[in-house]
């Protein structure tokens, strides 16, 4: 009889495997990829294009000083950068892509909404300043209210939107079936990464010229309108799109694992090719954990198979086994958490913009030139560089994402130093052309002195960012690839959040006994060139945290895929993951021990 039942059970399982396959098959493609890239494009250009000018809406329209006003951003861009990883958790355990990105886009469009309104209602800010008495009003609380909720709403909405867009575009194409599935992939994310440039750019260029030019109540409100046509273009191809189901909570996953590996710490753990002993699911390419972080093994070890497994091979009680999966995505979410600015803008508003005598860059415009260098960099090294060495070399090369990321933290370093470089030699001409006490002058110097630090800034970011994307995507399970894609910005929002400690901790500091503050709203009576060495400072610490990290991570994934090819040219992507499965569990008779990356 339960034969029978377990037998029914699996005809089922089978017929729903072969009706998503049926289902996938008859939706996504590449007709979905337009409606998907442009919602995040979109919301890319209207939320970046908010951001860069703001520090001169909160000085200008809420009388906000220089310090309070980018600790204010800062806050914000950390928000920005927190959000994705609950939008992350809630997609893969609960919601499901698509709804999380209607939602968020929903959020986005909303915290828009509220921040046009600040500029289109006199009463939700303050009075403009009186010329003769030259008092400002402070802004009341139910005005910052109304400011710091439109804030929300937008990080809200980039919560939702940018973890989850990249990997539900891929949900519309992975394809196992298709042979050229991997180079499709390939093809998507890099148009996706284009696409997110290039809506960077006009974000940087375009609305910011807006808003110089036509004010904040247009500059506020393309954003909004772009943000409407994003909403609109996602929703329009609903039926079009592959939905993928999302998985039981990985919050909770990782509960039991820890819940389960106390409950069992007093047993010894077996031999490490025991696969016999330790649960997994079906189909899995995992035949044991890995040998990192070895007292989480114990969750998923079996002890009684009549009392631990279900007929259909489950657990009876997942707070008394979990999988290999499970403990394995436990795993890479810790051993990666390790790996894990205003004060321009100032600066070219102090400069001459001007290209010709009619038109002048503004001064928002010019972290261009960092996005600029980095789209530069990725075409050069991807078609330029790698394949030349290649050649020349007679087999593939590529640089490791590890070597990748410390680069990238070197040219930042390099870029701070710059950046004091720039801004001493800018104050002392500022204090020589009689500048000191007016911090709004003009100087008779280029403000393309500025663009070496962005294009340092540009080169940091081609090579750290992208690695690190690449690093998590490598290094965590698929199941967790809208995690992965979400760590990059939880790292940027843990930065903001130190950047805005630091910028309080300087104000204060320097400002004692009636000095004038390093960061002062006047740039000419402030230190800039002081601050920014001290980044440089901190930027060289961190170097050395991350060379310690790399050193006690040991290899990636990357390195014992390309070891185990070297001698075994496997092509089926089946066969690569049981190969790379195979190398992680560990074979001490073969080469691959001393390349293993979880070893």
């Amino acid at each position: 009889m339960e034969e029978a039942i377990s037998d029914q059970r699996e005809t089922r399982q089978q017929e729903e495997a072969a009706n998503n396959v049926q289902e996938r098959r008859r939706k996504g493609g590449l007709i979905t990829m337009p409606f998907i890239i442009a919602n995040e494009a979109f919301e890319k250009v209207a939320s970046y294009g908010l951001v860069t000018n703001m520090i001169l809406y909160l000085m200008k329209d809420y009388h906000l000083g220089v310090a309070k006003g980018t600790n204010v951003l800062f806050f914000w861009t950390a928000a920005t950068n927190f959000m994705p990883i609950l939008g992350a958790f809630l997609s893969d355990s609960y919601l499901g892509r698509f709804l999380t990105i209607g939602l968020a886009s929903f959020c986005s469009l909303l915290g828009m909404f509220l921040l046009w309104l600040t500029a289109m209602i006199p009463k939700v800010k303050p009075s403009p300043c009186n010329i003769l008495t030259q008092s400002c009003e402070s802004p009341t609380t139910a005005q910052m209210t109304l400011l710091i909720s439109s804030f929300c709403f937008i990080s809200i909405g980039a919560g939702g939107i940018r973890p989850c867009s990249i990997a539900f575009g891929a949900d519309q194409l992975d394809r196992k079936d298709n042979p050229n599935n991997e180079r499709v992939l390939e093809s998507f994310f890099g148009w996706y990464y284009a696409t997110s440039a290039i809506a960077v750019v006009i974000a940087l260029t375009a609305i910011v010229y807006i808003q110089d030019h036509l004010g904040w109540k247009v500059g506020f409100g393309v954003p909004a309108i772009l943000m409407v046509l994003s909403l609109l273009l996602f929703f329009i191809a609903s039926p079009l799109y592959v939905k993928l189901k999302a998985s039981s909570s990985l919050l909770t996953g990782f509960a039991q694992v820890a819940v389960v590996a106390y409950k069992n710490r007093k047993l010894a753990l077996p031999p490490p090719n025991a696969s016999w002993c330790y649960h997994r699911q079906k189909d899995s390419l995992l035949i044991v954990p890995t040998s990192k972080l070895r007292f989480l093994n114990k969750a998923c070890l079996i002890r009684n198979p009549e009392q631990d497994i279900a007929p259909d091979g489950s657990a009876l009680n997942p707070w008394s086994l979990c999988t290999i999966e499970q403990v394995e995505e436990l795993k890479a979410l810790i051993k990666v958490l390790p790996f894990q600015n205003s004060f321009p803008l100032l600066q070219a508003s102090s400069m001459d913009r001007h290209v010709t005598s009619s038109f002048q860059i503004p001064a928002g415009s010019f972290g261009t030139f960092t996005i600029i260098t980095l789209a530069a960099w990725v075409v050069l090294y991807d078609r330029v560089l790698i394949p030349v060495a290649s050649k020349m070399k007679g087999k593939p090369v590529r640089l490791g994402v590890k070597l990748r990321m410390g680069i990238g933290l070197f040219l930042s370093c390099m870029g701070m130093v710059v950046s004091g470089l720039v801004e001493n030699i800018r104050r002392r001409r500022a204090i020589r052309e009689g500048y000191l006490n007016n911090g709004q002058a003009v100087l008779e110097m280029s403000a393309m002195w500025l663009v070496p630090q962005h294009c340092l800034n540009g080169l940091a970011e081609a090579f750290n960012a992208i690695a690190q994307t690449e690093f998590f995507y490598s290094e965590f399970p698929k199941s967790m690839s809208s995690i992965a894609a979400s760590l990059f910005g939880l790292g940027m929002a843990v930065a903001n959040l130190l950047a805005s400690a630091i910028v309080s901790a300087v104000d204060d500091i320097t400002s004692k006994g009636g000095k004038e503050s390093w960061v002062s709203s006047n740039i000419n009576k402030g230190r800039y060139d002081n601050y920014y060495w001290l980044l440089a400072i901190m930027s060289l610490v961190n170097l050395v945290y991350f060379l310690v990290c790399s050193w006690a991570y040991g290899p990636c994934v990357d390195r014992v895929t390309s070891v185990g090819d070297e001698g075994n040219d496997v092509k089926d992507e089946e066969e690569e993951l049981l190969h790379l499965g195979n190398s992680r569990v560990g074979n001490e008779g073969n080469g691959l021990k001393k390349e293993e990356s979880f070893s």
